[in-house]
């Protein structure tokens, strides 16, 4: 499943980080890191389901599963004696877990679904468990109104499509045109060096949504739905997009895949992934946007964040940031 290509599956992310400063961080031998605790290693869970509110809005936050990534193939521009320190101060090991989120927004008569996970595409046991986890929240696919796609890779669109079939035959997608233009057309892959069969499987999985007049496209900062703002932030592919919802002066923005691995990227955000289709982008549109989310305190929602990935970014007052993520919450209040 890995590949040194310039463009892999799918993104990353971890717990949240403890920030330090990155003079600090020395050099250290990959041969000498230890193994993954018990406590790290993978289990399986019951289906993920996490629900709080933005004023009026209803959010669940949905888990598709995760899946292991090795950090020192993927990230770039650094080392992996570096990345090991940032995981030793997380408490973790590579390779380590991604979490891969996905959420319904439930506003007025829409039901709307903010990226769609995996689906079949990495194989059993490695996500594909946005059915069964919308099953568990109360909902059916036939139900979803309309798909946000932060952007056009394996692991936000894959669950589109099973075994052939629409998922959600219901539902009207809203994608970056940028991003369609890019990954629909496979001469794309010669000319940047992203591996073709990224191209094809977004042709196999978006396409028939396409070709049934199921999905809007748009190029700018534009309200997608009653409350729900779209804006771009090219670098991570061309068509990357930041989708914002509103109710009674609440927000929540979903990131999409700016951020990776919270451990690393986030005290040290100039880190990049072999994911980027334009490094240099990817990391500026961190620096152009972190500051903003923590001094006006945006609640996030990111899909590779340890589930729910729901929670705050906080800057540590050295160029590097934390995350915060939301107290979990398990009552009825009347």
């Amino acid at each position: 499943m890995m590949t040194k290509s310039r463009i892999g599956l799918f993104g990353l992310a971890l717990a949240f980080a403890l920030a330090a400063h990155p003079a600090k961080v020395e050099a250290q031998s990959t041969a000498s890191a230890p193994a993954t605790p018990s406590y790290n290693k993978p289990r399986l869970q019951v289906p993920g389901v996490y629900r709080f509110d933005v004023g009026d809005l209803h959010l669940t936050a949905l888990s598709d599963g995760s899946v292991a990534q090795d950090l020192h193939q993927l990230l770039t521009n650094t080392t992996p004696g570096e990345v090991d320190r940032w995981l030793h101060r997380s408490y973790l090991t590579n390779p380590v877990e991604a979490s891969i989120n996905v959420y319904v927004i439930e506003s007025g008569p829409r039901l709307v679904l903010v990226d769609t996970g995996a689906g079949e595409l990495f194989g059993p046991g490695n996500g594909g468990k946005l059915v069964s986890s919308l099953a568990a929240a109360g909902f059916r696919p036939q139900q979803i109104t309309d798909i946000l796609i932060t952007h056009v890779h394996s692991d936000h669109i894959g669950g589109l499509m099973a075994d052939g079939n629409l998922v959600f035959p219901n539902a009207t997608v809203h994608v970056a045109k940028a991003d369609v233009d890019f990954f629909l057309d496979r001469s794309n892959a010669a000319r940047t060096g992203y591996d073709i069969k990224y191209f094809d499987q977004a042709i196999k999985i978006l396409k028939p949504y396409v070709d049934l007049g199921k999905v809007r496209t748009f190029r700018w900062t534009t309200e997608v739905l009653p409350g729900i703002t779209a804006s771009l932030h090219p670098g991570h592919t061309p068509g990357t997009a930041f989708f914002v919802a509103e109710s009674r002066g609440e927000k929540i923005c979903f990131i999409g895949d700016i951020i990776h691995v919270a451990a690393v990227q986030f005290p040290r955000p100039n880190i990049t992934i072999t994911y980027d289709l334009d490094p240099r982008n990817a990391a500026w549109v961190r620096a152009q946007n972190f500051p903003i989310f923590a001094r006006e305190r945006v609640l996030i929602g990111a899909p590779h964040l340890s589930f729910p990935g729901v929670g705050h970014i906080r800057g540590e007052g050295d160029g590097g940031y934390s995350w915060v993520p939301v107290d979990y919450t398990n009552r009825q209040v009347k």
